[in-house]
């Protein structure tokens, strides 16, 4: 048996790498096909490219080394099934239960050693990016910004640009939209313009040219005003960006860039102030409720008597209850708040747990894909596991939308993907067993 399973590891091994780096090499290749024209006559050092794309590589791996289990296992099994040797080994008494048991326990050592990457190294990767960014935007600003798409480059607008110039500070056919909560609303169209920061770095200075601007207010829609203007300056607090290479303690870490560990002690932090926010509805509630009834036993015995005042307290208690209501909506609102950054950070933690299981999922689903396939071959390989890991990742992608809408539990959005791989890996396993005995006999 020890020669058997050398044998199929050895059988493994070639195709899972080859999987690997390939899928590697399209998802870099891809990368850097969309950000192309964002690295080139920005004046950007190579070396900074090339560092800016290796980190970039990190999470591309968390998402190879599934579906490269995934090709490996299902062109192994099916090469072994089209050459018969499937037919020998179970003619000389082994089941497909043992013959998958070298595959499943390298899916187990790839799950623990992803775990271990997506806790220690893809955070500081992301971390170490998200810095490296930040360096790029601060030296060239329009780095920053997407010819023909919106960017959220600085808080509170909304930035369209549709071309870019070459020393990185010059803009062509520039469209803004304010995105502040306020009655106004204000769009800022520029023939051309130039983007900049001051010396000190603390501001962003945006300098707009031929260009119009449309105002109208929510409170009467019928008052809608265009300024035309030929030069017109906007700026703006520079926070979050900054030259030299920072030291790496400068930028607060997101969601992607913390541990298990890390976003599991941020989530309790959510969930203990959503759940303190409920209480204090609760508590706001009751003592309004109660001091409403207070108010009302004291003004029942003077309505017969005086009129005015029974009016005059009327007029309080709804000024009361207008107060106790407002106060119930800030709550409600940092209640949300709370819950929904709750699911957004054990979203994240879920998610580096449910990958890396992948790891061990895909073995048993690419087992009985391999043996049905009936023939190998690294094409058919990939195109099968293509197919059942876009499955895989749109059930993920749906979990993580129906966690972030609250509908679902983070954990149970995180783990659907696995369970629906797992129940139809597990069935198809039995089934294909099930064939080779009945065929055996």
């Amino acid at each position: 048996m020890k020669i058997l399973y050398r044998y199929i590891l050895k059988e493994h091994v070639g195709p899972f790498f080859f999987a690997f780096f390939t899928i590697l090499f399209v998802f870099t290749l891809q990368f850097v096909t969309r950000f192309f024209d964002r690295f080139v006559g920005k004046g950007l050092e190579f070396f900074v490219v090339v560092e800016l794309i290796v980190l970039q590589i990190a999470w591309m791996v968390v998402l190879a080394a599934p579906m490269a289990v995934l090709i490996a296992t299902l062109v192994v099994f099916g090469n072994l099934t089209n050459s018969s040797e499937i037919t020998v080994m179970r003619a000389g008494g082994l089941s497909l239960y043992r013959l998958i048991v070298p595959v499943l326990l390298a899916g187990v050592f790839l799950t623990v050693l992803m775990e271990r990457f997506n806790n220690i190294v893809l955070p500081e990767a992301n971390y170490q990016a998200k810095q490296l960014l930040r360096d790029i935007t601060r030296a060239k600003p329009s780095f920053g910004l997407t010819e023909n798409a919106f960017s959220g480059l600085v808080d509170g607008y909304s930035i369209l640009v549709r071309e870019t110039g070459d020393d990185a500070e010059t803009l062509k056919g520039i469209t803004i939209y304010e995105t502040k909560e306020d009655d106004d609303k204000t769009v800022i169209t520029a023939e051309r313009g130039s983007i900049a920061f001051t010396s000190d770095y603390h501001y962003l200075i945006l300098t707009l040219f031929d260009g119009q601007m449309h105002e109208l207010r929510e409170e009467d829609s019928e008052e809608y005003r265009i300024t035309t203007f030929d030069k017109h300056r906007y700026v703006f607090s520079s926070t979050g960006y900054g030259f030299e290479r920072t030291d790496g303690n400068e930028i607060r870490r997101g969601d992607r860039e913390l541990s298990a560990k890390q976003l599991y002690a941020v989530g309790l932090q959510f969930r203990e102030r959503s759940n303190d926010a409920k209480k204090h509805i609760s508590d706001v509630v009751s003592r309004e409720q109660e001091t409403i009834n207070k108010q009302r036993d004291s003004v029942e015995p003077a309505i017969a008597s005086v009129t005015g005042y029974t009016v005059e307290k009327k007029a309080q208690a709804l000024q009361q209850v207008e107060k106790m209501l407002a106060r119930i909506d800030r709550e409600i609102d940092h209640m949300e708040r709370s819950r929904d950054m709750y699911n957004k950070y054990m979203v994240e933690f879920h998610k580096k747990y449910a990958l890396s299981f992948a790891c061990t999922i895909f073995v048993l689903v690419g087992v009985p894909l391999g043996v049905l396939a009936k023939r190998g071959g690294f094409g058919v390989g990939a195109g099968l596991s293509l197919l059942f890991f876009v499955s895989y990742w749109s059930l993920l992608i749906m979990g993580e939308e129906l966690s972030d809408r609250s509908l679902l539990d983070p954990g149970i959005a995180m783990w659907i993907a696995n369970a629906v791989m797992l129940l139809i890996g597990t069935i198809a396993l039995i089934r294909v067993s099930g064939l080779a005995i009945g065929s055996g006999r």
